[in-house]
């Protein structure tokens, strides 16, 4: 068991078995921790504020309006706008092996504050959506960025100390960015209209379009017309990753479709997907999908049989 929730369970006073709720309150955020001990369908909730939902422990199985039914599992995390109706069932929840959800809510006061901040220094600008971070939920699965500051912050609220408050705001902002990055690939990667009037997006698409190529930086910048260095900035600043980082996502997502399909040798599947080193591929393949491709092609087999 993780520190952060050795450290819940000390304060946890049980008083029912599903979706027991405890509460932690800061100047701008409340983070909820929700435990369930015993199987249960159709379970309602929803909250009047904007959260950030993130699975600690367990499995749920989400059912959200306007999104088809998913599985919820430890790492990933749902956004939620206000007001926002979920309907939750606990297939393997017991008192022994609990599910636990947290849920942050944030002010909006906060959002928008912060959303202003990012608008200055990226060249994605979200105009009238600043209280909300879509109409609609987003279902973040593996987003290393996200489930790292929540994890901080659930650290940091169970703590006590004089700078709680202040350390709060600062990991409250830079959650609201990395969303916001996120929801800026997003708009760059489907909305087709700003291909023709935003650099970024014109990058993104070509970058989607020559993966298997040998794609530099400074060849990029060039293409954006801009500086190397301005260009770099600009593409983190506004997708929250590298041009390079954001290429071996898009060269592993291809591979996956390869393993899927094809029964190639990784050394050609790697080479196909713009990778020209087998040690390379692997390494890239690990860190994005947290398994080998060999141990990736076994699961694909094993669903297939």
């Amino acid at each position: 068991m993780n520190t952060n929730l050795s450290n819940y369970n000390r304060n946890l006073k049980l008083k029912t078995s599903i979706e027991n709720r405890t509460i932690y309150s800061a100047d701008y955020a409340e983070l909820n921790v929700f435990e369930t001990r015993q199987v249960a369908e159709s379970v309602n909730l929803q909250f009047s504020f904007p959260i950030i939902a993130s699975m600690l422990t367990g499995k749920k199985i989400m059912h959200l309006e306007g999104m088809k039914s998913f599985d919820f599992f430890p790492g990933e995390s749902v956004v939620l706008p206000s007001d926002k109706k979920m309907v939750i069932d606990f297939p393997l929840a017991n008192s022994k092996n609990p599910t636990r959800c947290l849920a942050l809510g944030i002010d909006p006061d906060k959002i928008k504050e912060t959303v202003e901040i990012f608008n200055k220094n990226t060249r994605i600008d979200f105009e009238n959506d600043q209280h909300s971070f879509d109409a609609s939920a987003v279902h973040l699965a593996n987003n290393q960025q996200v489930q790292f500051v929540l994890d901080r912050i659930f650290s940091t609220f169970l703590e006590d100390g004089k700078a709680k408050d202040a350390l709060l705001d600062l990991m409250v902002k830079e959650l609201i960015i990395r969303l916001l990055q996120t929801k800026a690939k997003v708009m760059l990667l489907d909305n087709e209209t700003l291909f023709d009037n935003n650099r970024m997006a014109f990058i993104v698409k070509y970058m989607r379009e020559h993966l298997t190529e040998n794609i530099q930086v400074d060849k990029l910048a060039d293409k954006a017309c801009m500086s190397t260095s301005n260009f770099y900035r600009s593409f983190k600043n506004t997708l929250g990753e590298s041009p390079i980082d954001y290429l071996n996502g898009e060269r592993i997502k291809f591979a996956k479709k390869l393993i899927q399909r094809t029964n190639d040798k990784f050394a050609d599947i790697a080479y196909k997907s713009g990778f020209n080193n087998t040690s390379y591929f692997n390494r890239q393949f690990k860190r994005f999908e947290k398994i080998t491709p060999n141990q990736y092609r076994k699961l694909v087999n094993d669903n297939i049989s």
